[in-house]
């Protein structure tokens, strides 16, 4: 297959006019192309796949379901938003629910979207920061917990999310960020232990200004640290109500086109509207035209949006285009170390392929080569 006439965003995110030839499910060439099986694109914007690292669920699905049929609706809902790779996010739970949960994802054969690895959001978190996780599963942090989750999938984790101040977290950073990403978030640190949980291994900061100290004129708490470390990535929540324009305005001056991390921290009532429905056993609410889930008691729980609506976000709220793109697709990629294979358009790499129109709206998407 070739793409004719594709005005798209090169490996270096610059705009370019040229075809695009897909063979086998990867990019094959790029330039003037001439074959038998063609199609036209002009008029459309090509840009890479969406990634999206931290999304618990969406469509009716929840990664936490451990069974292939929630997977499915979450896959199928994701490609229809461009996100052509994603990193199902399990919840604070207990041990053998995570075993379940790990195992379930790594036996899943997708139809749609690709899983990219799993990301594990606690349960070695601070109960003071634990948001809308579950306070009963809350625990210290434990090498020999990790190495079970980490074996039961074939070593397909690839982000896990602690406090380090809320157990003695030296050995165990040093160790697991061998293995996959180790991101601060759920934590009540401080700048200076922030600070040594980077020094040891941490390099991602799990929903940035969310269930975490804050910067303030005197103490920068893991919101002013992770900004000011060039080591670090974070992970920024783009609906317009997890952090207000003005404050992502700030944030993208800070982290630059290479460090911002969009995710969507989306539960299964994404795309279905108003209603109620169950994140890590607990009930949750979306209100009408409300911007994300809440628990009873109004606590923020998780989002409803999904990264080509936050990247959407991103250009209304003045972000420059290059940025707001590598944001969505190479740097998430990056930060859970697919970045050769997925993220941009580049000879070599997974034809992972989003078609927009002058509005930006999605025309096809297609993973692998394959039309979604």
């Amino acid at each position: 297959m070739i793409f004719k006439n594709c005005t798209f965003f090169n490996e270096s995110f610059e705009k370019e006019f040229g075809d695009i030839e897909i063979e086998n499910g990867r990019i094959k060439q790029i330039g003037v192309l001439e074959g038998e099986d063609e199609k036209d694109m002009s008029g459309l914007i090509l840009i890479p796949g969406f990634v999206d690292v931290h999304i618990h669920g969406c469509g009716g699905g929840d990664a936490s379901d451990a069974n292939a049929e929630s997977l499915d609706k979450m896959t199928a809902e994701l490609a229809r938003h461009g996100v052509t790779s994603f990193c199902p996010t399990s919840m604070t739970l207990g041990r053998e629910t995570l075993v379940d949960i790990v195992k379930t994802i790594d036996a899943y054969h997708s139809k749609k979207t690709k899983i990219a690895g799993i990301n594990l959001e606690g349960p070695f978190i601070a109960m003071a920061k634990k948001g809308a996780q579950n306070a009963e599963y809350v625990r210290a942090g434990s090498i020999e917990e990790f190495d079970e989750l980490y074996n039961s999938c074939g070593g397909k984790i690839k982000l896990i999310t602690i406090a380090p101040e809320a157990f003695d977290s030296k050995e165990f950073i040093e160790y697991v960020s061998k293995k996959c990403t180790v991101s601060v978030g759920h934590s009540c640190a401080d700048g200076d232990e922030c600070k040594k949980a980077v020094d040891l291994g941490a390099r991602h900061a799990t929903h940035l200004f969310n269930a975490m100290t804050p910067m303030t004129h005197r103490e920068p708490g893991i919101v002013g640290t992770m900004l000011d470390d060039e080591r670090v990535m974070c992970e920024l929540i783009c609906d317009g109500g997890h952090i207000c324009p003005a404050v992502l305005r700030n944030a993208f001056d800070i982290l630059g086109e290479d460090r911002a991390v969009v995710v969507s921290d989306s539960m299964r009532g994404a795309g279905l509207g108003e209603g109620e429905f169950e994140l890590g056993g607990q009930q949750v609410f979306v209100e009408k035209n409300g911007k994300y889930a809440v628990l009873g008691d109004g606590t923020i729980a998780a989002s409803i949006t999904n990264i080509h609506q936050e990247f959407k976000n991103l250009i209304s709220f003045g972000i420059d285009f290059k940025t707001a793109l590598k944001s969505c697709t190479i740097n998430p990629a990056k930060s859970i170390g697919e970045d050769n294979n997925i993220g941009s358009i580049q000879v070599g790499k997974a034809a992972d392929l989003v078609f927009l129109d002058e509005k930006l709206d999605i025309k096809e998407v297609y993973i692998d080569g394959i039309l979604a």
